[in-house]
């Protein structure tokens, strides 16, 4: 085995997708442009992950070559993918984190019909918790605090255009005094 795959990195997920309960599709982002390169094999590599997760009692799952962790709940399953060298416990502060703060954003409601309706909402809070790959937050907390999102507040499809351009100045200003 190549000695230089083994050095630690930054960047710890591969891919991260949400599937309704009959293996389709609701979201994928995969951080790793040489893991599966094409839609087609996007696909195929969730059918099967699918395939061998949807039934089982497990947390975790192996699958050529990659450590998968994933969660199951009413009519959707959560997944995170990391290497096989990966720490599944770091994958698995980060699927618990998207879930957590899902579970906020759509008001203990983590549901197919839910998810879509707010899947602005979903992809601010997958962006917030990873990026490129890198894990950024881990905190469920932390993360609904960047998106500037609270339960009670109205959701983001109801802010205007000129609301979020300014939130987003706003916490570029304070991340640059800091």
């Amino acid at each position: 085995m190549d000695s230089t795959s083994l050095e630690p990195s930054l960047y710890t997920v591969k891919a991260v997708f949400i599937l309704d309960n009959d293996g389709n599709r609701l979201l994928s982002k995969y951080y790793d442009p040489e893991l599966y390169p094409s839609m087609k094999e996007q696909k195929n590599f969730e059918r099967n992950v699918f395939n061998k997760t949807h039934k089982a009692d497990n947390e975790i799952a192996f699958l050529e070559g990659m450590t998968i962790v994933y969660k199951g709940n009413i009519d959707l399953f959560f997944y995170v993918v990391g290497s096989a060298q990966e720490n599944e416990l770091m994958l698995m502060s980060v699927l618990n984190c998207l879930f957590d703060s899902l579970s906020q954003i759509l008001r203990k409601n983590v549901e197919r019909r839910c998810l879509l309706d707010n899947m602005e909402g979903v992809f601010l809070v997958v962006d917030e918790i990873i990026d490129g790959g890198v894990i950024l937050e881990s905190d469920p907390q932390q993360v609904l605090q960047k998106v500037s999102y609270r339960a009670d507040e109205n959701p983001l499809s109801e802010q205007s255009v000129a609301q979020v351009l300014q939130s987003a100045k706003e916490q570029i200003k304070w991340s640059i005094l800091k």
